[in-house]
């Protein structure tokens, strides 16, 4: 088979970039930039669509509800189709949810959480089935860690996703280790899929080179096949053509734009995607967290304590460097991470207006910020951890069950 064509949604993916632009692929992203990545430049180099005004207008007519703060903030910024998923939703035409979690530690971290409770919102405003991949077999491949740990790590993670509350009779959540050998038709999608792609296209796309191992080459086909609804026989009653919208950070998008290009050639609908920002590590946003260093993160396993001291001690700050310079020239919440957390945890929109104003003309001082901040993600992270303490084992195995969920078509 021929490399795409130069019309196809694979054609523009490479991860080569210029020196001093941003870099982001599904495993890092650095810029180097204090205000992180520039993703007005990242949607033109992507060939999405930027989530604009009418669009978010457009939501909230569909749905007769206010769109979520996530997305009225820009945090959703870029768009795939979006408008079509739209259009079916006005026609009662179904389609459904997936997203997913790559098990690498015990206990998520906040940024984590940001496309789940999101989903969540979705799930909720269009009364749609959901599906979320735990890709255990991905971090055995890419992490120095055994089949049988990142196999509990996704059990374990499970418990955490759960916990936000998720409708177990609209919810599948899968292991791959697990689902793709008791589902015959999510392997032979794989194969489908594997069969369309070349490695040329795949080096193109992930930056793979010939001492890349063969696991890591045909897993994008594994992270691809939940696009497609006949991966789910049980679930949708065998049909292949229900509509996928997938929220996702935008470093997933190129594993997407692949499932776009062969999708038409499987005679199968293209997902759609909504694509979010990336949440800063604590020392700034040039990278987003790493659950391998702890000080980069707030943990949903962290204490009081721990929540406190991690945001005195490492949340970069957008001040000044002495209480007088702060008054005289105000705070930069463009750099502030303590500010840029508040975007994302802070659903009262006249409250961050009013910390933004006080802030930046230098009324408000850096510390009473970061209070502000601990007294919101402790209460976040308590409250967490209170549900998740709730999750059984049993619980968890309802969720990861595969069966017929509960909606109409």
């Amino acid at each position: 088979m021929a490399d795409a064509t130069p019309n196809s949604e694979m054609s523009n993916l490479t991860v080569e970039t210029n020196p001093g632009e941003d870099f982001v692929d599904p495993w890092n992203v650095h810029s180097s930039s204090a205000t992180g990545v520039d993703y007005d430049k990242l949607i033109k180099r992507f060939g999405s669509q930027k989530v604009d005004e009418a669009l978010v207008q457009r939501i909230e007519k569909v749905t007769g509800k206010p769109a979520h703060h996530l997305l009225r903030r820009g945090i959703f910024f870029s768009q795939r189709d979006m408008t079509m998923i739209l259009d079916l939703y006005e026609k009662q035409q179904p389609f459904f949810l997936y997203t997913g979690r790559g098990p690498s530690s015990e206990a998520m971290h906040l940024g984590h959480l940001i496309p789940f409770i999101f989903t969540k919102w979705l799930q909720e405003t269009f009364d749609v089935p959901l599906v979320v991949q735990l890709t255990d077999d991905e971090k055995f491949l890419w992490k120095d860690l055994s089949i049988e740990e990142t196999n509990r790590l996704a059990h374990e993670n499970a418990k955490d996703i759960i916990a936000l509350g998720f409708d177990v009779n609209k919810t599948f959540i899968f292991s791959d280790y697990e689902y793709i050998g008791s589902c015959k038709e999510f392997y032979m999608n794989m194969c489908r899929i594997q069969k369309l792609v070349t490695f040329n296209q795949v080096k193109g796309i992930f930056g793979f080179d010939d001492s890349t191992c063969i696991g890591k080459i045909s897993f994008p086909a594994i992270q691809a096949a939940p696009s497609f609804s006949s991966s789910f026989p049980l679930i949708f009653n065998g049909r292949a053509n229900v509509h996928c919208l997938i929220p996702c950070a935008i470093d997933q998008d190129p594993y997407f734009r692949m499932t776009r290009d062969v999708a038409p050639r499987l005679g199968l609908p293209k997902p759609a995607l909504l694509h979010s920002t990336f949440f800063p590590a604590l020392q700034g946003a040039q990278s987003k967290m790493s659950a391998s260093d702890p000080n980069s993160s707030i943990f949903l396993t962290d204490t009081d304590k721990q929540i406190k001291n991690k945001v005195n001690k490492y949340a970069f700050s957008g001040g000044g460097a002495t209480v007088e310079e702060h008054k005289q020239k105000g705070g930069n919440c463009d750099v502030d991470v303590s500010y840029q957390y508040l975007t994302f945890f802070l659903d009262d929109d006249e409250r961050l207006a009013q910390i933004r104003k006080d802030y930046t003309s230098g009324e408000l001082l850096t510390g009473f910020l970061k209070k502000e901040l601990i007294e919101i993600l402790t209460k976040i992270v308590g409250d967490h951890r209170q549900r998740r303490a709730q999750v059984t084992d049993d619980i968890v195995k309802q969720f990861m069950t595969p069966r017929k969920l509960n909606f109409q078509y």
